[in-house]
């Protein structure tokens, strides 16, 4: 049934991993941007009394990149238990700086043997449609772009890579069982920042839907037409080319999730957000897995079926879940999330 309702959709076929990165880069999301001349960083510690009972410290922690003759700053907040070592952690690319937060709990993230660094996608550049302002700023001082230059999701995803720089000196954390995570349009930062860094074992879209998850061709809910009338700013102009011409695109979101394989893949799926479209999010587990199996991997393993609340397929090195409810990054997405982790950390 899933084969042959992806078989309706006629996807491009998956190709060789550089020729797919080519094309989300140049298609959608622009190219990325560089990597800095240098990274440095200035620590504040403790910067919460208490937190957490005394059980992990609160960091602000200021990052930045020289590119040039020009520096960028922007600050993350390190959630590290005391005590312990080989910590597993998450990247989460967030909506706001608040440590706790209500995309995360992050008391209950730490009593589950995880750290967290954490930043607000803000910090990093606005989310509007100004080039000028923050990391933008700095690559296009006139704010002007080409055609495949970048827009602000692989700036986002940019800066999350920074973040993993930082956390590659932090001794105690486990970087072999690291997971960038994000909701929303931070879903889709999240599944590219994987897509283009390979240091990332595990990546989770949460509710990340058109241009993120979803299979763009045959979805319900958003489609192009939706995303670049309202934020054209995400993507690159190039990606203007298929409003309303969904068919004509050379790729499409398993492309995306396709250059994370062999790593780990979770997507997570509400049932009545049917913007994001929780079938198309799933169908993408579904024409990724061949790429898995080549690879000598397991795939998506799931019942030939459409998913129904509570679903959890985690099985496989792709995995997914859909849960009641509406659009949001909830506490029971996170404990999905920590078990698909748990599961297959030392795989």
């Amino acid at each position: 049934m899933l084969k042959e309702m992806l078989k309706e959709r006629n996807l491009p076929p998956l190709q060789e991993r550089e020729r797919m990165l080519e094309l989300i880069q140049r298609e959608v999301y622009g190219y990325m941007p560089p990597l800095p001349d240098k990274l440095t960083w200035a620590v504040e510690k403790n910067i919460i009394p208490n937190f957490c009972a005394g059980k992990a410290d609160c960091d602000k922690v200021m990052l930045t990149s020289k590119i040039g003759d020009k520096e960028f700053t922007f600050p993350v907040y390190a959630v590290i238990p005391k005590g312990k070592k080989n910590i597993p952690f998450f990247i989460h690319i967030n909506f706001r700086p608040d440590v706790p937060d209500r995309y995360m709990p992050t008391e209950e993230i730490i009593d589950n043997g995880f750290a967290v660094l954490s930043f607000c996608y803000h910090d990093v550049t606005k989310d509007v449609a100004d080039f000028t302002n923050g990391f933008s700023g700095v690559l296009f001082p006139d704010g002007k772009r080409g055609a495949s230059d970048p827009g602000k999701i692989a700036m986002w995803a940019w800066a999350a890579h920074r973040v993993m720089d930082y956390a590659e000196t932090i001794d105690v954390l486990d970087k072999n069982t690291s997971c960038v995570c994000g909701h929303s349009r931070l879903g889709k930062t999240a599944l590219l920042t994987a897509a283009t860094d390979v240091r990332f074992k595990f990546a989770y879209s949460n509710d990340s839907g058109c241009g993120g998850a979803a299979i763009t061709r045959g979805k319900i809910g958003e489609h192009i037409s939706d995303s670049i009338s309202m934020f054209p700013y995400w993507y690159c102009e190039n990606y203007k080319k298929y409003v309303n011409n969904e068919e004509a695109m050379p790729t499409d979101q398993h492309f995306v999730t396709a250059l994370i394989a062999p790593r780990y893949l979770f997507i997570g799926s509400a049932k009545e957000d049917l913007w994001a479209d929780p079938v198309s999010e799933m169908l993408n587990c579904v024409a990724v897995s061949e790429v898995y199996e080549k690879m000598g991997k397991m795939g998506f393993i799931a019942p030939d079926r459409l998913p129904v609340a509570g679903d959890v397929f985690d099985e496989g090195n792709v995995g997914y879940h859909l849960r009641s409810g509406l659009h949001y990054f909830s506490r029971e997405d996170w404990l999905k999330l920590m078990g698909f982790i748990n599961k297959h950390k030392e795989g």
